[in-house]
């Protein structure tokens, strides 16, 4: 079920996933909405609360232009935390939300009791920012003339389930829940520069997940959990960047002993 809270004038959608227990939030990447963490959920539910929210510009919340920096993203997780007095929650987040959910440990330790880091580096940096992102959904045939259509034009049967959930029907056809722009603003926020400095303030139990064919350097996902104390690195066989699809069994091995763990208040 979807609800729905404001940040200043932006409508956030959040999806209550059920269960009870501590506190899980989980922080869709780019593209994503929090309907992607669905399978996930379905093993969470039975010793956390879990909630999943819909990011500024992404699935069901408001789209505004010219607001996609990490101080959105993250005032956007303290409020709904906050709201919802999650706090202090478990932060599982993918890609981008991963980046997000670590810049809201650092800032504010308070709301945060661990974090999953799912496949994404510190090492951001790119020489020409967002234009991977631009260049790619610049080549979508959109609109898309059917689901068929769809799954067809991203073929790996994963990548095309993640991207069914982000697809809204209209009377042209198939489009994302997502304006191109808005996507591209917030590629070039995460790649003007790296965010070392951000993970380098966390201090909560941690632990980072990697794909082990991810396009990210092994080398700099394992830095990050070593540069944070009692961080762990844990790496999932024949997945790629969204392990959480591409290996969801393997997924769930991996994180649920860490989450009982902190549940449990043993890291």
């Amino acid at each position: 079920m979807y609800r729905y809270l404001h940040v200043g004038s932006v409508r956030l959608a959040w999806k209550d996933f059920g269960g009870e227990g501590p506190a899980v939030l989980r922080l869709h990447g780019l593209f994503g909405r929090a309907t992607t963490w669905e399978g996930t959920a379905a093993w969470l539910r039975p010793h956390f609360r879990v909630v999943g929210l819909d990011q500024r510009g992404h699935g069901l919340s408001d789209k505004p232009d010219g607001a996609y920096s990490r101080d959105d993203y993250v005032d956007d997780a303290v409020a709904v935390i906050e709201a919802l007095r999650l706090q202090p929650a478990i932060v599982i987040g993918h890609s981008m939300g991963a980046l997000n959910a670590w810049v809201l440990a650092a800032r504010r330790p308070d709301l945060v009791r661990a974090l999953v880091l799912e496949d994404m580096t510190a090492a951001t940096a790119r020489p020409d920012p967002g234009a991977w992102v631009r260049d790619w959904l610049s080549d979508w045939p959109l609109p898309f003339s059917s689901m068929a259509h769809m799954r067809a034009y991203f073929g790996q049967p994963a990548l095309a389930d993640y991207f069914s959930e982000v697809m809204a029907e209209d009377e042209t056809g198939y489009h994302p829940r997502f304006r191109i722009e808005h996507m591209v603003e917030a590629s070039v926020q995460i790649e003007s520069r790296d965010h070392w400095e951000e993970l380098d303030q966390v201090r909560c139990p941690t632990l980072v997940v990697r794909g082990a064919e991810s396009e990210y350097r092994r080398e700099d996902l394992q830095a990050m959990a070593a540069r944070i104390p009692g961080g762990r690195f844990v790496e999932v066989p024949q997945a790629g960047h969204v392990v959480h699809y591409d290996q969801p069994v393997a997924w769930g091995v991996a994180v649920e002993p860490f989450l009982l763990e902190v549940k449990a208040g043993r890291p």
